[in-house]
């Protein structure tokens, strides 16, 4: 449970950080003031467990189904799939009214990105076991 929790913060900074830095990325909200995070923050934790879902559930199906397209492409292939992801995610957020958004496919691979960089630094530093 503890793991789980700690894959839910870290993923929720990790979008935050993408949101701050990439333009096509967003969540719905106020903009200016303390009013910005009071309105953000509760669409951030939400879109971080619909992201923790996609990747714990779908990220593995997709994997095993795209192993011939990464390995052509020596790995690569995997940005595009976690940009996919990222696009996935920001649709069953919106299904849900969850005010998220990504502006097509370049955002998504560089909020990808850096959301994978990001989880992996913070893992690094808080240590969590898949």
């Amino acid at each position: 449970m503890l793991a789980f929790l700690s894959r839910w913060v870290i993923t929720a900074a990790a979008l935050a950080l993408a949101a701050q830095l990439i333009d096509g990325i967003w969540f719905e909200g106020a903009t200016s003031g303390r009013a910005e995070f009071d309105d953000k923050w509760l669409p951030l934790v939400g879109v971080a467990l619909i992201s923790c879902a996609v990747t714990a559930f779908v990220k593995p199906l997709l994997t095993l189904l795209s192993i011939p397209f990464i390995l052509v492409t020596l790995g690569l292939f995997l940005i595009v799939l976690n940009a996919l992801l990222l696009r996935l995610t920001a649709w069953l957020a919106d299904v849900v009214d969850i005010g998220f958004h990504v502006d097509g496919f370049w955002a998504a691979v560089w909020g990808s990105i850096i959301i994978s960089v990001t989880t992996w630094f913070l893992d690094a530093i808080v240590g969590v076991d898949d």
